[in-house]
């Protein structure tokens, strides 16, 4: 399920400089370093420049005046990220990110991204990263293609059983003969939905027939000269 942004506080500090805490164990590295870096949550300000730590997990950002204060979205919450130069779009050059949260959409879009002045990260759907040098815009770009990559969205059960629908010669056999029985060899699964079954067997019935007519057509062909 997609956990949208969040606060990030596994942070540590080595030789003298605040950096993320990543899942080792589980095989996350890091990928690019990039100080210097706005991060604008929603329709709020940007925030005072930070340094962005992206792992082939997720995307954190580490605020450089706020020691604690740090933000992190995976990339599987990420459904779209694109380089954005339109001023019309933004007044910066950035990285433009959509964040699914979790909820529903129509929950998203009519919720208030505050309350009580306080900043709500799960109503949060748009991410935008500033570089102070907007010539590292195609990096950035490349990194999160290179990273989304490594993590394809799950497929889940229900998507499977409605693309399951190829069917095995034997399979279209069977439904001629009514004979129930495993086939040998399956291409896919039918998954019960045997009107299918019967449409792709009765093409190949009807072009089977119409083989034949054409032999027949050809056989008196001949005889008559």
């Amino acid at each position: 399920m997609s956990q949208g942004i969040r606060e990030f506080t596994a942070i540590v500090e080595r030789d003298g400089v605040h950096q993320p805490v990543l899942d080792a164990q589980n095989g996350e590295e890091l990928m690019h370093v990039q100080p210097g870096v706005s991060i604008v949550l929603g329709s709020h300000p940007p925030e005072s420049p930070g340094t962005l730590y992206i792992s082939t997990k997720q995307v954190v950002w580490l605020s450089d005046t706020n020691r604690t204060k740090g933000y992190a979205v995976d990339f599987l919450s990420i459904s779209l990220h694109a380089v954005s130069r339109d001023p019309e779009a933004y007044t910066s050059p950035c990285i433009y990110a959509q964040i699914e949260t979790g909820a529903d959409e129509d929950e998203s879009e009519g919720s208030d991204e505050e309350c009580n002045g306080v900043l709500v990260l799960s109503k949060i759907t748009e991410m935008r990263l500033v570089p102070s040098d907007p010539n590292q815009l195609d990096s950035l770009f490349d990194v999160f293609c290179e990273c989304a990559e490594l993590n394809p969205e799950p497929i889940q059960d229900n998507e499977e059983e409605e693309h399951n629908w190829i069917f095995s010669a034997d399979q279209l056999e069977d439904e001629a003969t009514g004979d129930d029985s495993e086939p040998s060899i399956a291409i896919g699964q039918s998954n019960g939905d045997h009107d299918l079954a019967r449409t792709v067997l009765e093409l190949q019935i009807n072009d089977q027939r119409f083989e034949d007519a054409e032999e027949m057509e050809h056989e008196a062909d001949s005889a008559r000269h």
